[in-house]
């Protein structure tokens, strides 16, 4: 058994030099040390080296995750009918967070690293950063489930209890931002893009984020019976304005061009990024984002024609808005929709037509349209294409652009590496705008919410206001939550923001769609497919070149969205409750547990 646990030291610590040799966040998945048997790690060896432990911290790091492009497929920003019925359920792992490993790694940490004789500066920002990282992590469980037992300790499966109870939701928010508060007093004010520590967490992103948790408690989610005037809201407000007055005062700001917020790294609007780089850590994002012609296979997700329809106009507002300068009707919409738009959807969307120079393709066009465009990227049932489209379940005539490095040529779109921007000041300052409009400031947040239109190119109208018409809060609150909407497009905001605001009865009983082109002649008759396929060869078909139809997606399988009102908290799994004869489980899903703040 010696001989046993001496080996599982050697390799844990051997693990960790490796892992200090590939420096501290430069490291694929691959690389990432596993130390799931803590039993077998040595404290002493750990704490009393500057490397090793900075190695230790350096694997809990992947809980803030990476670039993702279907985190958005939940909402109706991208397609793919995700909830059917039944989906989540007491016994199976949808929609479950449960991450005491984890914790116990972490609270390992914040023990061990006291006995150690670090130095007392490094200590303290090795304990800033656990501290953060363990309220990181119990916020996203509440988040999920509701209270859970805050265990700060790590436990011993042999000498401890592990059959502990739930803390009420209350307690739990409390414990969570008592963590953050000695992380936000233990930890640097601010990390520098310059910084050789740029990457780690510091304390204004430890800041924002108790600020994103206030907003959080104060939600309807947790508030269902006095959802907008409960006494959360103007303790959100005030964190919220702290956090956007702080990181304000030290320049943070929003990025010039939107295009610019991930492309250009290490920007002024950036809290807080993951970083990758090239052999050493890359991500999917377009690998999944692009046509398939241009990656590795088809694409992962599609914009749908729903989201399509919710950008503004130029003038921010909706297409048919009579009181728009670019007021069209839903059919003149169909045929026209690219002209006119809020800029970012330009810099967030690729649509059939569409000038789309990838991979050092001057001039080049991206199609859609069946019988013209590539097998992996096209989308339609027109017949006389005399060839069916194999990409009817999972395209919707879109791409999505954003984020997107078109300089990849199509054999380098593995190597993404554009750093994870995991935190931006666009989010702090719409977090900022949606507590003061719920604690009645409404021009504070009609002021944030300007500005944020302002860079997007959006015209300002006479009025100045950039054509956001709210006069009232509940206005507001919509005129909000559609800038999240649009703003934050793919970052995978939208469905925990409609459930956060108990609106997820705006995705059930849902469905998608996408649009089909086909070429036409001037006179609109349609062109005959060897004719469009030439022109279309030459990049000499555009948008107008071809006419629309809207077509339901998936086009086989489960085609309407069931998300019941039991989902604003899912439950905790079967399992879990087996091995815990303590834990009791949510109301809505067999139990006793209120996880809401009511109780």
């Amino acid at each position: 058994m010696k001989i046993k646990q001496m080996k599982s030291k050697i390799s844990f610590i051997a693990s960790l030099v490796m892992l200090m040799i590939s420096s501290f966040y430069f490291v694929s998945c691959e690389d990432v040390l596993d130390i799931e048997d803590i039993n077998n790690y040595d404290p002493e060896q750990i704490w009393n080296d500057e490397n090793l432990a900075n190695a230790y911290m350096a694997n809990l790091y992947p809980i803030f995750g990476n670039w993702s492009i279907g985190q958005d497929s939940y909402s109706q920003q991208l397609t793919g009918i995700r909830f059917y019925p039944d989906m989540i359920t007491v016994t199976n792992g949808n929609f479950k967070n449960w991450d005491y490993d984890r914790i116990r790694l972490i609270n390992q940490a914040i023990v061990d690293v006291q006995e150690g004789t670090l130095p007392q500066d490094m200590k303290d920002q090795i304990l800033g950063q656990a501290y953060f990282m363990r309220a990181y992590i119990y916020f996203d469980m509440i988040k999920y489930h509701g209270g859970i037992p805050y265990i700060k300790v790590p436990q011993d499966r042999y000498n401890d209890d592990l059959h502990v109870a739930r803390n009420s939701t209350k307690e739990s928010f409390q414990y969570l931002v008592e963590d953050l508060d000695r992380a936000i007093a233990l930890l640097p004010e601010r990390i520098g893009p310059n910084s050789n520590e740029y990457g780690k967490i510091d304390g204004n992103f430890a800041l924002a984020f108790k600020a994103k948790v206030a907003l959080y408690k104060a939600s309807p989610q947790f508030n269902p019976s006095n959802p907008w005037s409960n006494s959360y809201w103007e303790d959100a407000y005030t964190i919220n304005k702290q956090a956007y007055d702080q990181l304000s005062y030290q320049g943070y700001a929003l990025t010039d061009d939107y295009s610019d917020i991930f492309l250009e790294e290490r920007g002024p609007e950036v809290v807080f990024a993951v970083i990758n780089t090239y052999p050493n850590k890359t991500a999917n994002w377009d690998v999944g984002a692009r046509p398939g012609s241009e990656s590795r296979g088809p694409a992962s997700v599609t914009p749908t024609w729903e989201f399509v329809k919710e950008f503004p106009m130029l003038d921010g507002k909706m297409y048919n808005d009579p009181s728009s300068s670019y007021f069209k009707t839903d059919e003149e919409f169909l045929m026209d929709y690219w002209s006119d738009r809020d800029p970012r959807f330009d810099k967030s969307i690729v649509w059939n037509g569409k000038l789309y120079e990838v991979s050092g393709k001057s001039g080049k066009r991206q199609y859609t349209a069946l019988g013209i465009a590539h097998e992996l990227d096209d989308f339609g049932v027109n017949p006389q294409a005399a060839v069916n489209s194999t990409n009817l379940d999972r395209y919707s005539g879109f791409f999505v652009l954003k984020a997107s490095k078109l300089s990849y040529t199509q054999a380098e779109v593995e190597q993404y590496d554009v750093d994870y921007v995991l935190m931006r000041f666009a989010e702090v300052m719409i977090n900022y705008a949606e507590t003061a409009n719920e604690t009645g400031r409404l021009n504070e947040a009609m002021e944030i919410l300007k500005v944020i239109r302002k860079r997007a190119g959006i015209e300002p109208g006479v009025d100045g206001n950039y054509g956001i018409s709210a006069t009232n809060q509940e206005e507001m609150r919509e005129a909000i939550l559609h800038e999240r909407n649009i703003e934050f497009s793919f970052e995978g905001h939208r469905f925990w923001d409609l459930r956060r605001l108990r609106m997820l009865d705006r995705l059930d009983n849902t469905t998608k769609s996408g649009v089909e082109a086909i070429a036409i002649k001037p006179d609109g008759t349609e062109m005959p497919i060897g004719e469009a396929r030439n022109k279309a060869d030459n990049y000499e078909l555009v948008e107008s070149d071809f006419k629309y139809s809207v077509l339901q997606v998936p086009f086989s399988g489960v085609k309407v969205n069931s998300v019941p009102e039991t989902y604003y908290f899912f439950p905790i799994q079967q399992e879990i409750l087996d091995r815990n004869n303590k834990l009791e489980q949510n109301i809505g899903w067999g139990g006793t547990f209120n996880p809401t703040l009511e109780n």
